[in-house]
């Protein structure tokens, strides 16, 4: 019996062992340190899911002196983080083949603080100092001007302190929905409003997965299963037991603490950042043309990109919109 038992236990490793040396390595560079925005590729490395459909997952982390979209241009990993849709935009511009093959967020989580009492409307912002970084005023409050009749005059730049903002409750200030709002609660000891500016009509998609043309053309089914695997872990991110994905954030960023994940995933569920809109008929990283294109327009009209781009071969849809994992969704 036991001999029986130990034969049938060194057929299991073997098999796991040669299943192991079956999997296709992947790396996944991701735009910044690891945190509960990332949580569904680590949930997917985490649970095995990457694993079960023929992946050897391996996330790497962005940060302050890493780009990983570089390396993502040279071949040197399969898939990248996008932030959002206009360095899409701009790697067409360049004609650089970087297509988009699924969005994570379906809202840009970027987002404008101001002091309860003092702005509480988008509209009221406007009769405020607005603390905006130099790559947002290039990029988001180009829109704002255009769109919404802000003025490049009430801007001052943004240099990632919230000190300002704190003392004075006539500026505004720019922010990341999971980090600022929670420095000025921590901090400042109030709660802020804070406006989306996706709810305000900022229509990028975020939290993009890019890859190369050239591995969609070659590997289809790696490219389907990365993306598959990373809506699957999405959904068990979000809505299941996240401790292991929380655990591996943890480790590959020493500066990040289970009180800020937990503020984060609140957040994206809450403000409806991964799960709402389109996804509900089409799952998470849902893209379409109409999103793409609207947002596509905008951005000429803003300035912000030229026109005439081809926008459409920035993206695809092959891999989504087909209600996978949605049976993971709580009921409402």
């Amino acid at each position: 019996m036991l001999r029986t038992s130990l034969l049938a236990l060194s057929a299991g490793l073997a098999a796991g062992a040669v299943q192991a040396q079956d999997l296709t390595p992947v790396t996944f560079g991701t735009n910044w340190l690891a945190q509960a925005e990332h949580g569904g590729f680590y949930q997917s490395v985490a649970d095995g899911t990457y694993a079960e459909c023929g992946l050897d997952v391996t996330v790497i982390s962005g940060g302050p002196q890493v780009n990983n979209r570089a390396l993502l241009l040279a071949d040197r990993i399969q898939f990248h983080m996008g932030g959002d849709l206009l360095q899409a935009f701009n790697a067409a511009a360049e004609d650089i083949p970087v297509v988009a093959v699924a969005a994570v967020f379906q809202k840009h989580p970027q987002v404008i603080l101001a002091h309860p009492g003092v702005a509480d409307s988008w509209e009221d912002l406007k009769n405020l100092t607005l603390l905006i970084g130099d790559n947002g005023f290039s990029s988001y409050y180009q829109w704002m001007i255009t769109a919404h009749g802000f003025t490049a005059e009430q801007r001052q730049p943004y240099t990632f302190n919230p000190a300002p903002f704190l003392a004075d409750d006539q500026l505004g200030m720019q922010g990341y929905l999971s980090s600022e709002p929670y420095v000025v609660e921590t901090t400042g000891g109030f709660t802020p409003n804070v406006f989306l500016i996706a709810d305000a009509g900022f229509s990028s998609y975020a939290t993009t997965i890019e890859t190369m043309q050239a591995t969609i053309d070659e590997s289809p089914e790696v490219v389907e299963c990365f993306v598959n695997g990373s809506i699957l872990g999405w959904y068990n991110y979000l809505y299941g037991d996240n401790a292991a994905a929380n655990a591996m954030i943890l480790e590959a960023n020493p500066d990040m603490t289970q009180d800020k994940i937990d503020f984060a995933i609140n957040m994206m569920i809450e403000r409806g950042i991964v799960d709402s809109g389109d996804t509900l008929e089409l799952g998470i990283g849902a893209m379409t043309e109409e999103v793409v294109g609207g947002f596509y327009e905008d951005m000429v009209a803003a300035g912000v990109v030229e026109d005439g781009l081809d926008w459409q071969s920035t993206f695809t849809t092959a891999f989504v919109n087909q209600g996978l994992g949605m049976e993971l969704r709580p009921a409402q």
